[in-house]
């Protein structure tokens, strides 16, 4: 993008009514998003999928501070930059969707018919996969607190998807969220 289209697009958002001002980056990004979209559905997610895009990144920096502290002594450790590469992995399907119809808006290009709708559900399925994903990913024992603990038995409502995702090998906790994180973009492309 050249400084003249920059200015333009700004040109643009002011005669139009908008405006850039509050859109600063990711955190402007989701109250900007929710203002400008058409979609109820969309504005929930844009609450649901910040809300979780913070608690991911608190819990991803909480391992990582507890890691630093197990490897202290350690010079390098690959295992920190993998938590940061798994972190990324997690937050950037969840935000990227309110990113892109910010995005979209404040350029004046917001998409096809339900364009919003569909980051949206993109977005709540990437967020389902991720729980669907650890259960699969669940060993059936591990240690926790230095004790070996058992995996809970299925019950409930979802015992039948439960002891699905169990009987999966523990590989498709990952294929299961790598799929759903690939629907963001193919939504974008498709509905842009």
């Amino acid at each position: 993008m050249t400084d003249a289209e920059a200015t333009s697009e700004a040109e643009h958002a002011a005669a139009s009514g908008g405006s850039d001002e509050g859109y600063r980056g990711v955190f402007g990004a989701f109250p900007y998003a929710a203002r400008a979209s058409e979609s109820l559905v969309f504005k929930s997610y844009v609450l649901v999928g910040g809300l979780a895009a913070a608690l991911l990144t608190l819990l991803f920096t909480l391992a990582l501070i507890t890691l630093f502290g197990a490897t202290a002594q350690a010079r390098f450790s690959i295992v920190r930059a993998f938590y940061v590469v798994v972190a990324l992995g997690a937050v950037a399907p969840t935000i990227s969707p309110v990113l892109l119809v910010a995005r979209a808006r404040r350029r004046g290009r917001p998409g096809r018919a339900g364009y919003e709708l569909g980051l949206a559900l993109a977005g709540y399925l990437f967020l389902a996969s991720l729980y669907l994903g650890a259960i699969a990913a669940l060993p059936e024992t591990f240690a926790l607190d230095g004790e070996t603990v058992a995996r809970p038995p299925p019950s409930g409502a979802f015992a039948p998807l439960i002891a699905v995702l169990y009987d999966l090998p523990r590989l498709f906790g990952l294929v299961i969220t790598g799929a759903a994180a690939l629907l963001v973009p193919l939504v974008h492309y498709f509905r842009r």
